[in-house]
């Protein structure tokens, strides 16, 4: 242990200086700190991988790390409290079951944008935000009361990854005399957008975020670091988000899934800290684990401007400087690989439609889009209409220049007399009050309202999903005529259903990008080419037109943005408004469960013996047969739960009116709601039940009928027949939400073979005990001939181990798949039965 002194205070801290050498990759001088610092309860071989790492041993060997604090929000923490509390139900000391690090909860995912285009807007969205959660928000207030190391905050505070930028995130930590990294673990994917900040940090399930909370460690494989090398500086006219689209683009192309990635170069120095915090956000979306800037000037700049006690950023410079964790550009790491980007090079663009790596450029987007409409049989001047132009999601509000590029670009919209399209329905839901904040003190407010920009709500809404109905006109035409709207969002995600059952095309753009569209109405439109719009006597005004230049965004940001806006922002940011504090909240250790909610029941995860051995699983069948890039949001749906789904079906028989439904991700405190919810994306491809959308399946039980998911695999329930997943390269990509795991698991899903898992998504299988296999390279379903018909077998799971090779047996073939078990805690997790039962096992018989 080593001694740090920071004016009148003196710390301890895991002295890592004599251990690191220059050539180390700053992520792992992290993953080093953690280990020394933790070395009474590690096996030594561990630190010694750490110390090795970058040789073939050290990416052999996993290692157990401990978070410094778990990070969470409202859908996947209230489930995650939820099961800490039946925890409580049957442990002998109630209030002995509680956080054993510090944990933060935002509320931020469960308001959504029903009305738009007004001044009332915000006012009458939080509103129906409370009318909705009144229940959930009273539990979070009961867990807030009763469980220690829990702070909570609000609704209406902002996007939990921007108010962990501007404030909760603190670098450096300290716990009595001891400072350490900020090592934050949250149940969001996008929690890496604090890499921005110096901050190492990723998104888990759940699940795993549920143990890490009571103690447990977060068990992985050391892994390869990619370098990307930045140069030169970004072109006028592009945006960070052009930038973090074609690093997307680049990432996911070369492959760095399951990678840490950090960023060095010239260029660096060039990307204010939210730019990087917009590049790190998206870490989910190329594939990698984390995307991290190390500590420089440019951090200590930002904490000194957002309001952070001058104590702290002197701490966080001496530590960083005496742990040889600032960055030392000179000195380069020696990366597993490096993959090289001249900032030069980036030019304005979107992604879409279905995923974030399909990058197109601003002049290729619309004959990009006549590609796709033709491909789907859709000719006409009325397809590809602009549904949804939202200006959302932590990615890019989070970020002074694109959000003042934007309102600029209003404005002079506006002054030309140009209006939005009026089918497109706009918002605006900022990641934090400090958006609002300064562009009213710049005047720019106005005309963003003008233009419809009207503030909706803080929080996720259109990006997750919470985009409410579009305008009634051309909801009418796209679900009577077959009109196919698209919507363009500043957001980080448009996968295939997400954003709103009614866009079948989802386009991400920068905040500038999506007021043009606004003004066009349609994506067809060139915006380098053909005019945005015309003036009231005709005249063309063209995007080129509007555009401000990079002098007048850096004068107005300068002219308005203090530090201030920040402490005022936060300077409360634990208490809610009269709607929260009027909520009242249940007393006592133990939670009073109401039988009758549709909200909240007992969840049955750490319910039922463990099994030893684990049994094989002999006659099972196919629930569904998936394709390649299936996300967790084919797999569990987050958005309006339609009124003839079994989830609708469910809650209309217990008396909830269809506008009280919510949507899927406010009742993940509901099992019965979210097992009906498995697999029943609108936009699902099941292979079994070929042509046909939605969640579906061929239900083999009952002479092959094609029947809901969920009613096929309650009629193999009753049969007594466990069932199996196949699905095809990266599944599980998108969200971290463990009811994609939770759910299937519900269903009776034991396995699910693929070529390829994400990583969140496989934690997560293990975790409520689904077996995650995977064909061999070279093989899947179709090179083996599998139909989905057939009748599945795996046998020896009670003698596998990490990495081996088991065979499946599909009817008479037979072929080896790899076990994804990759660590030794894997293996215990799944012999448990998952994660829940072994943590409630363990802490019963310490308690």
């Amino acid at each position: 242990m080593s001694e740090l002194v920071v004016g009148p205070r003196r710390y301890r801290i895991a002295g890592i200086a004599d251990l690191v050498t220059s050539r180390m990759p700053y992520t792992i001088r992290i993953l080093l700190e953690n280990l020394l610092r933790h070395r009474d309860r590690i096996p030594r071989s561990h630190l010694d991988a750490v110390v090795e790492w970058g040789s073939e041993r050290s990416f052999a060997t996993a290692v157990d790390l401990r978070p410094a604090r778990v990070f969470l929000h409202d859908t996947n923490g209230v489930p995650l409290l939820a099961d800490i509390a039946a925890m409580r139900d049957v442990a002998e000391h109630a209030d002995a079951i509680n956080p054993r690090i510090p944990a933060a909860l935002v509320v931020d995912h469960s308001v959504i944008a029903e009305v738009f285009g007004t001044s009332a807007a915000f006012e009458r969205n939080v509103d129906v935000e409370y009318e909705r959660n009144a229940e959930r928000y009273r539990f979070l207030r009961w867990a807030q009361a009763s469980m220690r190391n829990l702070d909570v905050v609000p609704p209406g505070k902002g996007i939990m990854h921007q108010v962990n930028l501007e404030h909760l995130a603190q670098v450096v930590m300290t716990d009595g005399d001891w400072a350490f990294p900020d090592f934050c673990l949250g149940t969001d994917s996008h929690t890496t957008m604090v890499n921005g900040l110096g901050v190492l940090g990723w998104g888990i399930g759940g699940i795993d975020a549920e143990a890490a909370m009571l103690g447990e460690a977060v068990t992985m494989l050391l892994p390869p670091v990619v370098g990307v090398r930045l140069t030169g500086a970004l072109p006028v006219g592009a945006t960070a988000t052009d930038l973090v689209l074609t690093i997307t683009e680049l990432l996911r192309a070369h492959g760095v899934v399951g990678t840490f990635v950090e960023f060095h170069g010239e260029g660096v120095r060039r990307l204010s800290l939210p730019d990087r915090a917009t590049i790190a956000n998206m870490s989910p979306e190329f594939g990698s684990t984390c995307a991290y800037f190390p500590i420089d000037e440019e951090t200590i700049r930002y904490l000194r401007f957002t309001g952070r006690p001058a104590e702290q950023v002197a701490l966080v410079e001496a530590y960083a400087k005496a742990q040889k964790l600032w960055h030392q550009p000179d000195s380069v790491a020696d990366y597993t690989e490096v993959v090289e980007l001249d900032l030069r090079s980036v030019l304005p663009s979107l992604a879409g439609p279905r995923r974030p790596q399909d990058r197109i450029t601003l002049s290729a987007a619309a004959p990009a889009l006549d590609a796709e409409l033709a491909s789907e049989g859709r000719v006409g001047d009325e397809h590809g209409v602009v549904g949804i132009a939202a200006i959302t999601s932590c990615t890019n509000t989070s970020n002074p220049r694109l959000m003042v590029t934007a309102a600029l670009l209003a404005r002079n919209a506006v002054e030309r007399g140009l209006t939005s399209k009026p089918w497109v329905k706009t918002t605006l839901s900022p990641g934090s009050r400090v958006v609002t904040d300064y562009l009213d003190a710049a005047g720019l407010s106005p005309f963003l309202q003008e233009l419809g920009f009207h503030l909706t709500g803080y929080g996720c809404m259109t990006c997750i999903g919470a985009s409410g109905p579009l305008v009634d006109e051309l909801q009418e035409a796209v679900r009577d005529k077959g009109v196919t709207a698209v919507s363009v969002l500043s957001g980080n995600r448009n996968f295939a259903g997400r954003i709103n059952p009614d866009t079948r095309l989802n386009y991400l753009a920068s905040p500038p990008l999506v007021v043009a569209y606004a003004l066009a109405g349609t994506m067809r439109t060139d915006l380098t080419r053909e005019p945005v719009g015309h003036s009231p006597d005709g005249t063309p005004v063209f995007l080129s037109d509007l555009w401000p230049t990079p002098d007048e965004v850096t004068k107005v940001i300068d002219s308005v943005l203090t530090p201030e806006m920040f402490t005022q922002a936060y300077e409360a940011v634990y208490t809610g408004d009269a709607r929260w504090e009027n909520l009242g909240q249940a007393d006592g250790d133990r939670f009073a469960w109401d039988p009758a909610s549709t909200y909240l029941r007992r969840p049955p995860f750490a319910d039922g013996p463990v099994t030893h051995p684990v049994p094989d699983i002999e006659g099972a069948r196919v629930l569904v047969m998936l394709g390649d890039s299936t996300t967790t949001d084919h797999i569990s749906p987050a958005g309006a739960i339609p009124v003839d789904s079994p989830a609708g079906r469910y809650l209309t028989d217990r008396g909830v009116g269809r506008f009280a439904f919510n949507t899927y991700a406010s009742r993940r405190g509901n099992h019965e709601v979210m097992v009906r919810g498995a697999f029943a994306n609108v936009q699902l491809r099941n292979q079994l039940v070929p042509g046909v959308e939605g969640g579906y399946t061929l239900s083999l039980a009952e002479d092959g009928q094609v029947r809901t998911v969920y009613d096929a695999a309650m009629a193999y329930r009753d049969a007594g027949v466990p069932l199996v997943v196949l699905g095809g390269a990266q599944y599980g990509t998108g969200s971290s939400r463990d009811w994609a795991a939770k759910g299937p698991a519900l269903l009776g899903v034991r396995a699910v073979l693929a070529e390829s898992f994400e990583r969140i998504h496989r934690a997560n299988l293990i975790g409520l005990g689904v077996l995650p296999l995977q064909y061999r390279p070279g093989e899947n379903a179709r090179t083996l001939g599998l139909t989905g018909r057939e009748v599945i077998t795996i046998r020896g799971l009670a003698s596998m181990e990490s990495a081996s090779t088991i065979t499946v047996q599909a009817d008479e073939r037979e072929f080896h798949v790899v076990v994804r078990l990759d660590t030794a805690r894997e293996q215990q997790i799944y012999r448990s039965g998952g994660i829940l039962k072994l943590v409630s096992q363990r802490l019963t018989a310490t308690i």
